[in-house]
């Protein structure tokens, strides 16, 4: 088994990404299998396609991306991404997409596959705060969400897919007063743990059909 796991680069003028520095110390191998690590621009449209060229090249069986989420208390996997772009801020592009479809020929939403409230469950048995979210926002991440699922519609089925939110660093909440932040090796185990939910949801005889929501 392989799984795809994927952080962004930092944006929106912090010096890092609480997603990449965690994703560092994530393990190669994870209950028996490959884990492929690879970091992504905070760029409309080259995320997805970056994405898109490394699905094509590794032929995983799941992809997991991170993300962070400056303000969230929880490590929050995604279960919905919405057909829209709508930046608050530029991205390191600078471009900044105002009330725009992301594929005007793809549905208005896409839910996740990966099991997230398992995700959740495994996390908050490592001990530390989790919850399904059910909004991505409409910044690069939720497009990031949404590209991979329309991939994964088109050209992958049978791959799986979703996304992991993640607070700040604890060191990045420090710069941000009143903003939570958990230590980098908390963030680290909390992904562990999430990906040991998804590989072992996946060799799971009866996991042919995940619900959505599960």
């Amino acid at each position: 088994m392989k799984l795809l796991v994927t952080a962004f680069e930092p944006f929106g003028g912090e010096k890092i990404n609480s997603a990449q520095e965690a994703l560092r110390s994530v393990p190669d191998q994870i209950n028996g299998a490959e884990i492929v690590k690879t970091c992504l621009p905070v760029v409309f449209g080259r995320s997805m396609e970056m994405l898109r060229e490394v699905i094509r090249r590794e032929k995983p069986d799941a992809v997991l991306c991170l993300g962070q989420a400056g303000g969230r208390s929880a490590l929050t996997p995604e279960r919905i991404a919405i057909n829209l772009n709508d930046a608050r801020l530029p991205d390191n592009d600078g471009q900044q997409p105002v009330d725009e479809l992301i594929f005007p020929d793809g549905p208005d939403a896409y839910f996740t596959t990966l099991p997230v409230k398992s995700m959740v469950n495994a996390i908050r048995d490592a001990g530390l705060p989790a919850e399904v979210s059910n909004s991505a926002g409409t910044y690069v991440c939720n497009q990031l969400i949404y590209g991979l699922m329309y991939f994964i519609s088109h050209e992958f089925p049978a791959v799986r897919g979703g996304f992991l939110h993640l607070p700040y660093l604890d060191v990045q909440a420090a710069e941000h007063p009143g903003d939570p932040g958990l230590p980098c090796q908390d963030l680290t185990r909390g992904i562990i743990a999430a990906i040991k939910a998804i590989t072992g949801t996946i060799r799971s005889p009866e996991s042919g059909n995940l619900h959505k929501s599960v």
